[in-house]
């Protein structure tokens, strides 16, 4: 089963950074590791000239590109479900979602201003914890603080978090 944890926060919060160094620490540790991130505003294209784009953009319902070591999907699909994505990737050890601020899977808040801090209090209840790199600031949000720029010991943080839990 694998383990799901969001990281929520605004525009340019240091979401995607965050992510990215995180799974390098994580499959340092042995860890399998999926990334979902939610696309809100349908910016998503594919490769300008890529064969996978030609097929999508002459209507293709699934267009799926296997190669040696990957296997690229895409699929139209209307509405679609995050729960069965995470199903359909059980077979990880973690699965780190970006976005989705409203489903209700744990996560990490983050933030770098006191502003976007703010707009987090809107998602304390499934909030786990949060990641900044502001120091002296009201610790009113009662979770625990992580520094954003400690990904060890973020790491360390979402493994424990997961030991602790009984899902």
């Amino acid at each position: 089963m694998a383990y799901c944890l969001g990281f929520a926060g605004y525009s340019d919060s240091g979401k995607t950074t965050l992510i990215a160094r995180l799974l390098v620490e994580m499959k340092y540790r042995g860890h399998r590791i999926g990334v979902m991130k939610h696309d809100a505003h349908g910016h998503y294209k594919e490769v300008q000239g890529a064969d996978s784009t030609v097929f999508v953009e002459r209507d293709a319902d699934v267009v799926v590109t296997i190669s040696p070591n990957a296997l690229h999907v895409y699929e139209k699909m209307e509405s679609p479900c995050l729960e069965e994505q995470l199903a359909a990737y059980d077979h990880l050890d973690y699965i780190f979602i970006e976005g989705f601020k409203k489903e209700k899977h744990p996560k990490i808040g983050v933030y770098r201003t006191i502003e976007q801090k703010e707009l987090l209090k809107g998602l304390a209840p499934s909030l786990i914890a949060v990641a900044t790199d502001l120091t002296n600031v009201d610790d009113d949000l009662a979770l625990p603080r992580l520094n954003l720029n400690d990904i060890r010991g973020i790491a360390d943080f979402i493994e424990q978090f997961f030991v602790n839990c009984q899902f």
